[in-house]
């Protein structure tokens, strides 16, 4: 963990450090943890899962026949409008 302290003294090197040995480096305010950082690959990597998962959940949602199909701009403007 990275104190909010250490890192307006240090800087990026205290980032650079905690990650030597971390998937994630937990930025401390107060003593309590408030933000996480991770490197690029790493948030790479996540955000593949995220979208194959969202991916996995929208082919459910059409094989279940929950999902809508719009076909045309008016259609998408009502749909936004009602959520």
């Amino acid at each position: 963990m990275i104190s909010a302290n250490d890192l307006k003294v240090k800087g990026i090197k205290a980032i650079e450090t905690e990650l030597a040995d971390k998937e994630e480096a937990v930025i401390t305010l107060r003593g309590k943890p408030k933000f996480v950082v991770i490197d690029i690959e790493r948030y790479d990597e996540i955000r593949a899962y995220e979208l194959d998962l969202a991916y996995e959940e929208i082919k459910k949602e059409i094989k279940e026949g929950r999902a809508k199909r719009i076909k045309s701009e008016e259609e998408l403007e009502k749909h936004i409008e009602s959520l």
